[in-house]
């Protein structure tokens, strides 16, 4: 898993609500048991056209948001069927994070063991980001993943919670059975002792 420590990018708004796994990578791309070319196909029944071109409305189109690192979601973020390719795919196009008042929580659970940090904050909070993404677009959070904080341009933070155990793995770029292996020496040790 890719380490997470410290982000600074510009954000994608996609502010609808009740963003489901299967708009995040529709049912037809779920054949595959790698990621490559998921990112291609995140959101594809939003973001093309029924010819197959780019719609150039849809904000993961947009000249602007190329690049960007953060989506900020609107509420109920990743609710749906419990399907971890909705996580390989936005990871896939170059997301680390994703910005919601609330995530389903096996997308939540999928997505802390795939590199992804969803972000969970107030619905205040939230309201104060889509105006600040409104009147700026080109505005550059940073995510501080050990201080659990987005920064904003003005230098205020907005705190988010994050498991323990989800953040030390993600802080150290290892998955669950990295985590353990980590322990190897210690378990052979112990196990000499018996």
């Amino acid at each position: 898993m890719a380490q997470f420590t410290m982000l600074t990018s510009r954000v994608i708004p996609l502010l609808a609500n009740d963003i489901d796994t299967d708009q995040i990578i529709p049912a037809r791309f779920l054949k595959v048991t790698d990621k490559d070319g998921l990112g291609d196909n995140l959101f594809a029944d939003w973001r093309y056209n029924a010819d197959g071109t780019a719609r150039q409305d849809f904000p993961l189109n947009m000249p602007e948001h190329r690049g960007a690192q953060i989506l900020l979601a609107g509420d109920n973020f990743g609710c749906g069927s419990s399907r971890e390719h909705a996580p390989w795919a936005l990871t896939a196009f170059g997301l680390r994070a994703v910005i919601s008042t609330s995530f389903a929580d096996i997308f939540s659970s999928n997505s802390l063991k795939n590199g992804l940090v969803p972000i969970r904050i107030s619905p205040h909070d939230h309201q104060g980001l889509v105006s600040l993404i409104t009147e700026r677009p080109d505005a550059v959070l940073t995510v501080d993943l050990a201080a659990q904080t987005v920064a904003l341009p003005d230098g205020r933070t907005v705190s988010f919670p994050i498991d323990g155990f989800s953040k030390t793995c993600l802080l150290n770029g290892v998955d669950e059975l990295g985590y353990l292996l980590d322990f190897q020496e210690a378990i052979a040790a112990y196990e000499q002792s018996e």
